[in-house]
């Protein structure tokens, strides 16, 4: 059986730690080198860090802190948020990142999805999906640019098309439970699942370690990043896993 991941997801804003509210307002959380270290020390499995400035949608701020985090955190990390080329991807990973996350620049253009899966391998591509509760009650509205633009397709088509592009994982994450703590967005997790045959990485909602177990045993899902959990109480990764570990979800022995 395949080991199951408890991710940190850290939001960059700024040079500064942030979390956000259904990407709407939001708090500083502290400086994303100390973070890291404090989850590298607490066994964490991996590492996201996503840019979410509007003012500043570029690499230069991911690059700036793979520089100060591969110093002093030893675990995989993602990195995403302002990618839109494949020289953006190549740069970060050639400066350290395990992984690309792309978001926006999938909807445009999958054959930056192919390029970095030829260049790096397809467990080097995460291709990240923000999605909001249709108002019908019917299905998924998918959201690009930090949540601000709708995009024109179903969760499953446009999981099926990065997947056929090369893509090697997909996070998903409810926009609808972000920073809630409220659980996660099963029913979405759930779809996700049912339409990729590769990892998938739940987010959005957490606020214990029941609304975990909750979304491991009720879906398939391979990991699910944490934001607010462990920002916002006294939470950590070595705690979560040793909780889940009861229900005989099979975890990495670090």
């Amino acid at each position: 059986m395949l080991k199951k991941r408890i991710i940190p997801v850290q939001l960059l804003l700024d040079g500064r730690l942030v979390k956000t509210t259904r990407f709407g307002e939001y708090r500083d959380v502290g400086d994303p080198v100390k973070s890291s270290r404090v989850y590298s020390d607490q066994r964490a499995d991996e590492l996201v860090f996503l840019n979410i400035s509007r003012d500043q949608p570029n690499v230069t701020p991911l690059a700036e802190v793979i520089a100060g985090v591969s110093k002093v955190a030893f675990m995989p990390f993602a990195v995403g948020g302002g990618i839109r080329s494949f020289d953006d991807a190549a740069f970060l990973i050639k400066n350290g990142a395990d992984k690309v996350v792309l978001n926006s620049i999938a909807y445009r253009d999958k054959e930056i999805i192919t390029r970095i899966s030829e260049r790096f391998g397809a467990q080097a591509v995460v291709v990240s999906i923000d999605a909001r509760r249709a108002p019908s009650g019917g299905g998924y509205i998918l959201k690009s640019a930090c949540g601000t633009v709708t995009e024109d397709i179903t969760l499953a088509g446009h999981i099926a098309a990065c997947e056929a592009a090369g893509a090697g994982e997909f996070f998903v994450q409810s926009i609808d439970q972000d920073g809630t703590m409220a659980g996660f967005d099963i029913p979405l997790i759930r779809e996700a699942c049912r339409s990729a045959t590769v990892p998938v990485i739940g987010c959005g909602g957490s606020g214990d370690y029941n609304q975990l177990r909750d979304a491991f045993l009720e879906t398939n899902v391979s990991a699910l990043a944490c934001g607010s959990l462990f920002n916002f109480s006294d939470s950590n990764p070595i705690r979560a896993k040793a909780f889940l570990s009861n229900y005989g979800l099979p975890f990495k022995v670090v």
